[in-house]
């Protein structure tokens, strides 16, 4: 089910109901680029360590937005059928308050995203607000303070238009006539409200859905019980809930502290974080901890398909729909435990459609890919599939030790553990490429020699020294005995104590050390001739 600003808070109330009462939850995303170009060498690469893939991740989250967000609650009705409501929020940045919210747009996302279909109408005119906390508070000291201010051209245009009308009409307007202003959406309706209540004293107003407002001319004495009501409709509480948009159901998901599954979740995590929580730190233990306060129970599934597939002789595949494809072709249908999921009858178009890249459709898959992954993981464990009890609950055992390990794409390590410690992975050997008569290489240039191989990582170790580093054993080894790499390029394994510039150097300097030794020990022990 698509959703923008228009219906989200009617339904709100129904959505924080269904994930309170949900087994499990399933979450993806779309933004408007992931890697930015503004800094060099910011893509990640097989050397970094997780401080550094975070740093380097962080700066593209702090450039790039949300544009749609899917979430798929999944709801345990009995043993092994689950019903599925699906959802995909179009979000954009809040234009309340007195920041405008920058963003970057990357040109092959936004390409990527129109060949499958995106809306970029909906992500604009009818995205759900959003800010995080520092936000919030700024823009709650000032709604209080009466200092607040509009940041659209177009919310002013409209604030403009609709005060020249009242201006136009209360001069002759009687007490109790009313005006009704129309054609208002999102924030319009209490932009409108605050404007007018703000300008003149003598006129009230009220909210009366389908994007109107209705204008009262009061007296004085009949403003000031209306001010004091506790039925006004634009009460600066209602105002902070309207400007909050999808943080108020971010905070139920944090409360509600249910498993949160995701594929490839990194990215997901840290826009979660710094959209709706807090900007991100620069400390990337500190991210790991409040991520873990957030949610403390992490699924990725591409940590535990992973596994899957070492267990079973599946077809390799690359993306999330082929791996739902193929689970679902190896799994015995006709197996009475196996997990039967269900869209809801609001939310049925992912049972008719196959909608790749659209975020809530990926949420979907994804929680339907965990399933099936931890039925295949729990009819290991036992001889008789018939036996087996597909709740929620009987899973989590077999996912135990999958819990918390967020996948890394590339990097240095094979996931983080936001619960504990981050376990270094096994990795091929080191190779180190030496330059000889070929001066001005850059790890571009040495990049493309080995492409051919494979796709190789490079850094430079020094002047005419590179290291290479790939995370399949087959590459290196058809490098190491390929002899059609260009002749000025030697490749051996990497040993630390033969290749290290510093090892070199301390091994030269204790060298000149123990000669200078010797000398002086040889030139001062000599005897000396008397006459």
């Amino acid at each position: 089910m698509e959703m923008g600003a228009a219906a989200f808070e009617r339904r709100l109330p129904r959505l924080r109901g269904r994930v309170r009462r949900a087994a499990f939850l399933a979450i993806d995303m779309e933004f408007t680029g992931l890697y930015s170009t503004a800094t060099q060498n910011n893509k990640p690469s097989l050397f970094d360590s997780p401080v550094e893939l975070y740093l380097k991740a962080r700066q593209s989250i702090q450039r790039f937005t949300v544009t749609q967000l899917g979430l798929a609650i999944f709801s345990n009705e009995n043993s092994n059928k689950y019903v599925v409501h699906s959802y995909n929020f179009f979000l954009f940045p809040s234009t309340w308050g007195v920041t405008d919210v920058e963003f970057a747009l990357s040109a092959s996302s936004i390409q990527f995203l129109s060949h499958y279909g995106f809306d970029y109408n909906k992500f604009l005119k009818d995205g759900i607000p959003y800010m995080n906390e520092v936000q919030e508070k700024i823009f709650s000291q000032h709604l209080l303070a009466g200092s607040w201010n509009i940041s659209s051209v177009v919310n002013r245009d409209v604030l403009k238009k609709a005060i020249d009308e009242v201006t136009c009409w209360v001069g002759a307007a009687e007490e109790e006539e009313t005006l009704i202003l129309q054609d208002l959406s999102g924030y319009q309706v209490f932009e409108v409200q605050l404007v007018l209540r703000q300008a003149l004293q003598n006129v009230w107003t009220q909210p009366l859905g389908d994007k109107k407002v209705m204008v009262k001319k009061v007296s004085p004495q009949h403003r000031w019980l209306l001010e004091n009501s506790p039925y006004d409709s634009c009460r600066k509480e209602l105002i902070l809930l309207s400007a909050r948009g999808f943080t108020n159901l971010f905070q139920t998901l944090v409360k509600a502290k249910k498993p949160l599954v995701g594929h490839n979740m990194l990215m997901d995590l840290m826009h979660l974080h710094d959209k709706f929580y807090k900007p991100l730190p620069e400390s990337y233990e500190e991210f790991k901890r409040n991520i873990h306060n957030l949610f403390p129970v992490l699924i990725d599934t591409k940590t535990v398909t992973k596994s899957v597939w070492k267990k079973h002789p599946f077809p390799r595949v690359s993306n999330l729909l082929e791996i739902y494809s193929v689970l679902c072709s190896n799994l015995n249908s006709k197996d009475p435990a196996c997990p039967v999921i269900t869209p809801a009858s609001d939310c049925s178009r992912y049972a008719e459609k196959k909608c790749p890249h659209e975020a809530g459709y990926d949420a979907f898959l994804c929680g339907s890919v965990l399933l099936k992954s931890a039925h295949l993981l729990l009819c290991g464990y036992t001889d008789d599939a018939v036996e087996v009890d597909s709740s929620f609950s009987r899973y989590l055992p077999v996912l135990a030790e999958y819990l918390n390990k967020v996948n890394v794409i590339r990097g240095g390590v094979a996931s983080i553990n936001f619960s504990g410690e981050d376990a270094p992975c096994q990795r091929p050997p080191l190779l180190v490429v030496h330059v000889r008569g070929w001066s001005g290489l850059n790890e571009r240039q040495i990049r493309q020699e080995f492409k051919a191989f494979c796709h190789f990582d490079v850094r430079r170790l020094s002047k005419d020294q590179f290291l290479l580093l790939s995370n399949k054993f087959k590459h290196v080894r058809r490098v190491l005995r390929d002899a059609n790499h260009p002749p000025r390029l030697g490749v051996s394994i990497y040993r630390h104590w033969r290749h290290s510039p510093s090892i070199s150097c301390l091994l030269q300097v204790s060298g000149i050390v123990a000669l200078w030794s010797l000398l002086a020990f040889v030139l001062g022990g000599a005897p000396c001739c008397s006459f």
